[in-house]
């Protein structure tokens, strides 16, 4: 297996540090099912259910990419 070194602020480093003592994991493990999630938006072609294709639109994005969006959720969501 390959090794990456990251560049990243201390409170950031302290965040994943209790984030996965709490999960029991490892960075590792989250960051690869992170990437993996943004990997998979960018190639699924999955059709939206009836309640998402209804749902879709009524958030204004004012400007920004759906994928950032989506990354930038992610990146809050496991940041906690």
């Amino acid at each position: 297996m390959a090794k990456l070194t990251l560049s990243l602020d201390q409170d950031v480093i302290t965040q994943a540090k209790r984030l996965v003592a709490e999960q029991n994991t490892s960075v590792s493990a989250i960051f690869r099912g992170f990437i993996c999630t943004l990997a998979a938006g960018k190639t699924t072609s999955t059709p939206l259910g009836r309640l998402a294709r209804r749902a879709s639109g009524l958030i204004p994005l004012k400007g920004q990419d759906r994928k950032n969006v989506l990354a930038d959720s992610l990146q809050d969501k496991h940041r906690r």
